[in-house]
């Protein structure tokens, strides 16, 4: 198999909430995708995937991650990642000043 090259206009782009949301690629074994938020912003609540772990990674920005279950907050900055559990709900909001972007996978297949 080859690689395949996709430019951000090819991605299945979608909101939620104010959240931009671009995937690039999905599979059986694993979904790609990036998401922009501007600053001041929110995403939709996420209410998680049953049986696929989700890492967020900080490209850009500043921006919290909230998980409901547990009624917590975790900051992101540029360079940070951070490892969602299966079944956990999730929502973004940038608290940056600048555009937030964020790359996101989830493996297996959610």
């Amino acid at each position: 198999m080859r690689g395949v090259i996709k430019s951000e206009r090819e991605a299945q782009t979608s909101l939620e909430g104010e959240e931009l949301c671009r995937l690039y690629y999905q599979t059986e074994k694993i979904t790609f995708g990036v998401s922009k938020l501007k600053p001041g912003t929110t995403g939709d609540l996420d209410s998680g995937h049953k049986d696929a772990d989700e890492v967020f990674y900080c490209m850009r920005g500043n921006v919290l991650c909230y998980f409901p279950e547990d009624d917590h907050y975790y900051e992101l900055r540029e360079g940070d990642a951070l490892l969602i559990p299966p079944e956990t709900g999730h929502k973004l909001f940038n608290i940056g000043d600048e555009e937030a972007v964020i790359s996101w996978s989830c493996a297996p297949k959610p």
